[in-house]
């Protein structure tokens, strides 16, 4: 064996018998080692690896520093576990870091693979994507001049980071529509208000969640307490919770919100391949909307902990879950620090509802089915004239205001109906109606 790759296998196989020794576990190579859950160190494999590095080393066309050979070395073995298990260099961790608190650099879309290509998960409300039209199950096929086809998800996504200011153009894949097309989206900083509310009508609110982050439990609460002030002549007697593509989050989040709405029970469970990973997480007592009547809405884009949320609500009959098929995402990542200011991000677990159901690839079936449709609203019938139509009529002394009412004019979106606005939303609120009703009797 020549004397460079010999001294490479060493290092390769000290680097692993370090990495082990550093978990605390006695591994050993013997692969058929009784009464211990892990596998033996493969030093076959080991010594293929190393081969394929001492080759590189030898004979690739430019030098490369070993530094890169095992920094991709490491991203493909995280990569090939599946699509959200990732290696985050120095500046990934902290925009990481950063993202959960609300703020980072990009476009505001949150992404996967699928079919070699980049596959739009979620855009983030109020960014630059969703501005541009970016809507959730888009694939991504070119960035710029560059095919996607083939390329890591890490590079895609450096590609499209950038300064704010600065055009990307995406050629765009979208299910329905005969052929790609381009879509330019200007980089901006994003910034993320997690919870978002309003008033819908007397007595009836609404609250969109848009990214589980550190904050989100607690502005949430400050968000149902603003609502009940502003209800509070008529009272609360309805809520909206919107998960509409809300990509997920952190896993306390989407407890916190859950726990809301919830007095008692499991909000969800975790399990991983140790026993030591199983955890529980528990409702406190304290329902901070009194039991009234809550309409959850879902669709393509709500994922993992958006899903948690629907799942804990959908299973204590605690809320109707409305809108189209979640996304399925029912797995935990946890990150792992390393000791040079990295960190893994790795597939950890897997979540179960109350009523331990998984929604790994599957997703939330919600309890009434209602697809984001344009719904074009006409005011009146025009086959019938009526009083106000004809000439000379008399005004309503009661409402000076009818004649403003009645003249024709475009009217701006914030104006329109709100079945031609947000379909779902409009249901969600005919529902909410229907509930209070039947309660009140």
């Amino acid at each position: 064996m020549p004397v460079n790759v010999r001294n490479v296998l060493i290092l390769m196989f000290g680097l692993f018998l370090g990495v082990i020794l550093a978990l605390g576990q006695s591994v050993f190579a013997d692969k058929t080692v009784n009464n211990s859950p892990y596998e033996g160190i493969p030093l076959d494999d080991i010594r293929t690896l190393s081969e394929v590095f001492g080759k590189i080393k030898e004979n690739y066309v430019e030098k490369i520093e070993d530094k890169v050979l095992l920094t991709n070395a490491i991203r493909g073995m995280l990569g090939g576990l599946d699509p959200h298990s990732s290696f985050l260099d120095l500046d990934e961790f902290k925009e990481l870091t950063v993202g959960t608190k609300g703020e980072f650099g990009g476009l505001g879309i949150v992404v996967g693979m699928e079919d070699g290509f980049v596959k739009v998960i979620s855009p983030i409300d109020d960014t630059p994507a969703q501005r541009a039209g970016i809507k959730a199950g888009d694939l991504l096929i070119r960035l710029d001049e560059k095919p996607v086809k083939g390329m890591a998800l890490d590079d895609a996504v450096k590609l499209m980071r950038g300064k704010p200011g600065e055009p990307i153009e995406l050629l765009v894949l979208r299910e329905g529509v005969d052929k790609p097309f381009k879509v330019t989206v200007v980089r901006d900083k994003i910034r993320v208000k997690s919870v978002k509310h309003r008033e819908l009508e007397p007595g009836f609110g609404y609250v969109r969640v848009t990214q589980f982050q550190s904050r989100t439990g607690e502005d949430l609460l400050k968000a149902i307490d603003d609502i009940k002030k502003k209800s509070k002549k008529a009272g609360l007697k309805g809520l909206v919770l919107d998960l509409r593509n809300n990509p997920g989050g952190l896993l306390d989040a989407a407890v916190a919100v859950s726990d809301a709405f919830l007095t008692e029970g499991i909000i969800v469970s975790v399990r991983g391949r140790h026993l030591d990973s199983h955890h529980s997480f528990q409702a406190t007592p304290i329902d901070r909307i009194n039991g009234i009547p809550l309409v959850v809405l879902v669709n393509g884009g709500s994922a993992s902990a958006s899903e948690i949320v629907a799942g804990a609500l959908q299973d204590h009959k605690r809320a109707v879950i409305m809108g189209t098929q979640t996304f399925g995402k029912g797995s935990v990542q946890s990150i792992v620090k390393l000791g040079n200011n990295t960190a893994l991000k790795m597939t950890t677990a897997r979540y179960y509802t109350p009523k331990d159901r998984t929604i790994q690839a599957k997703g939330i079936t919600p309890d009434i089915l209602i697809s984001d449709v344009k719904v074009d609203v006409k005011e009146g019938d025009s086959k019938y004239v009526k009083e106000a139509d004809l000439q000379g009529h008399l005004a309503n002394d009661k409402d000076p205001d009818a004649e403003k009412k009645n003249k024709k004019g475009k009217k701006s979106e914030k104006e329109k109906p709100l079945a031609s606005r947000d379909y779902p939303l409009y249901e969600a609120l005919n529902l909410l109606k229907g509930l209070h009703l039947l309660s009140a009797r």
